[in-house]
């Protein structure tokens, strides 16, 4: 656990920036997952940019809608909670994507802060933060012509996955909760992945402190998780959430918006944080997807363990599937797809 520790603490403290060649997209609307939309097309999904104020920030966003989408109907919708260090052309773009395929009017939107959606400082990435912009996406698409309020899901991915668990705690118009390779913000950065932190939990917080103490007197702000490692640093990685996250992040599905960047002083409230607690009030149907090999498959089963009041509750395992593999290999996204159309056909 101290080597898996000290490698990724050693990548993820190395400053620089991301080549134009891995980051460039080519996509109209700057999407980098598979077979993406490249333009609208009359009785086809639709994709729509759209900005929205949270809070006083501008937030972006796209919504995606079904094909022969007419505004007079009524159409189910979910909200997409993108994972950690991702933006909405990733893989919440993709599972968008899919389910407006399947009838599904879909919202994904970068997070507060990150992305192409507004705040100062930048990569700010507190748990308060992300729970609030899913809130604010159902505030928005509530509003959409053509959204049925009442049937209205929510799809957390990675990190995404476990602040939609907090979200549906509280929030019922959520009727119906889903996670795909849920990741528990809080648990790793307090205790390090796969619990390799714990001895150094006092010395972060520390760290934290004086870097929310310096930003308070007005000098610069200090960001962790800088990187970018090179194909061989990448590929001594033992863990495959890491592995692979950043083959997906810096070379497969790179965007010049995602990054691992976040404000040192994050960890005030990330290291405080734990997605899993209150899971007893999520008393919606409630589907956690996991792959079976996911190195981060503990997290969904300490969470799903602890939602006893969830009706219908459910946990899918994507058999072989890694963490990250579940983001875009076609052969996971089409069985998570189907489980989702699935889930939520019988629950919106």
């Amino acid at each position: 656990m101290k080597k898996i520790a000290f490698l990724l603490t050693s990548i993820f403290m190395t400053a620089s920036i991301l080549s134009s060649a891995q980051t460039e997209s080519k996509n109209p609307f700057g999407l980098v997952y598979g077979d993406a939309i490249t333009e609208n097309v009359s009785g086809k999904v639709n994709i729509h940019p759209v900005t929205y104020k949270l809070n006083g920030l501008d937030i972006a966003a796209n919504v995606y809608t079904p094909a022969d989408y007419d505004p007079a109907r009524k159409y189910p919708t979910v909200v997409l909670a993108h994972p950690n260090g991702g933006v909405k052309e990733q893989t919440t773009g993709l599972y968008a994507e899919r389910l407006a395929a399947d009838g599904y009017i879909t919202i994904t939107a970068d997070a507060a802060y990150q992305g192409a959606s507004g705040g100062q400082p930048r990569q700010v990435d507190k748990p308060a933060n992300r729970i609030e912009d899913i809130h604010g996406m159902a505030d928005f698409i509530s509003q959409y012509a053509g959204v049925d309020a009442n049937r209205m899901g929510v799809l957390g991915i990675c990190g995404g996955g476990g602040y939609t668990l907090k979200a549906a705690q509280g929030d019922k118009r959520f009727k119906a909760v889903a996670t795909l390779s849920m990741f528990n913000s809080g648990e790793v950065r307090r205790n390090g992945f796969q619990n390799s932190q714990i001895a150094t939990i006092q010395e972060r917080l520390q760290q934290a402190t004086a870097a929310r103490a310096q930003e308070a007197a007005g000098a610069e702000v200090i960001y962790t998780g800088l990187a970018q490692p090179t194909d061989e640093e990448i590929s001594k990685i033992p863990t495959d959430l890491y592995r692979e996250g950043y083959q997906y992040y810096y070379r497969s599905h790179a965007h010049p918006n995602s990054t691992f960047k976040y404000t040192m002083s994050s960890l005030l409230d990330l290291m405080t944080f734990d997605a899993a607690t209150n899971m007893d009030l999520i008393n919606q149907p409630l589907l956690m997807m996991a792959g079976s090999k996911a190195d981060t498959k503990y997290m969904t089963d300490e969470a799903f363990k602890k939602a006893t009041n969830a009706k219908n509750k459910e946990l899918f395992l994507l058999d072989g599937a890694s963490h990250i593999e579940t983001y875009w290999k076609p052969e996971y996204v089409n069985k998570a797809v189907n489980k989702l159309v699935d889930f939520f056909g019988k629950n919106l």
